[in-house]
């Protein structure tokens, strides 16, 4: 794994070094606090990169719909056929 040396003031590094954690490295420590929090919040400010299109969501009725009407053809588990 690729390293990158940085420089921080003492104040800094007391602070970084109190979060840690058992033998956790600073990296995990870093990691851990500047990773984005999974939040009501952000899974609604990113909602809009996951909406599907119109095109997408008429596939997915039909083959729902497709499914339905092949039902009376499927094998009912345990009652064989």
């Amino acid at each position: 794994m690729a390293v990158k040396t940085i420089t921080i003031d003492m104040e800094a590094y007391e602070i970084l070094a109190a979060e840690k954690r058992g033998n956790e490295s600073f990296s995990q420590v870093i990691k851990r606090k500047l990773k984005e929090k999974s939040t009501a919040s952000n899974l609604l400010r990113n909602l809009p990169k996951c909406a599907l299109s119109e095109d997408t969501l008429s596939n997915i009725d039909r083959i729902i719909e497709d499914r339905k009407r092949s039902l009376p053809d499927s094998i009912i588990l345990g009652e064989g056929r």
